[in-house]
């Protein structure tokens, strides 16, 4: 936000996607192509902030700038200036430096994968456990479950009797047999 406002853009203009960049399949970014028209001005503050695919980066730019007719503004790159350079070196300049930020995005977004799945990966080893803690059973769920694996219960009245979706019903009978709590 500093940095386009910096850069002149009137608050009213500035778009703030709040989803991933690591595809372009945004409800916020589809809505500015739709409002911008050929001649508009595209500030962006790094080409990370576009996206992190090497392959789709590469295909926005060339709809935004060659069908859209739209000039785009890498705040942190001025190399990446379509306003400038429109002679066939500059396009050939801006088309590498274009295509070695896209790369590098795209291989950040991997790396950044990588190591947060090496980190849940050590968090479980060491026994964290992820998500919310699950409620405790419901103090008719022995018998429930017990009825149930009588067969004098149906699945979905036993689930009803211990005020709990089907589905959880039978995970949690599935957890309550592995854990060999039964008498």
């Amino acid at each position: 936000m500093v940095a386009l406002r910096k850069a002149g853009v009137p608050e009213p203009n500035i778009w703030i996607d709040k989803l991933s960049g690591s595809n372009f399949d945004r409800p916020r970014y589809k809505r500015l192509l739709r409002k911008m028209k050929k001649d508009d001005l595209l500030y962006i503050k790094s080409i990370d902030r576009l996206g992190r695919n090497y392959g789709e980066i590469l295909e926005q730019w060339r709809y935004l700038t060659k069908e859209k007719g739209i000039d785009i503004v890498v705040l942190d790159m001025p190399l990446l200036d379509t306003r400038r350079g429109k002679d066939l070196l500059g396009t050939f300049l801006s088309d590498i430096v274009l295509q070695v930020l896209s790369f590098a995005a795209e291989n950040e977004h991997a790396n950044i994968k990588h190591r947060q799945a090496e980190g849940i990966a050590a968090a479980k080893a060491k026994g964290v456990r992820f998500g919310r803690p699950p409620r405790p059973l419901p103090e008719n769920f022995q018998s429930c479950y017990q009825r149930w694996k009588a067969g004098s219960l149906t699945g979905t009245a036993a689930a009803r009797e211990c005020g709990m979706p089907l589905a959880t019903f039978r995970y949690r009978a599935k957890s309550y047999e592995k854990a060999n709590v039964l008498p």
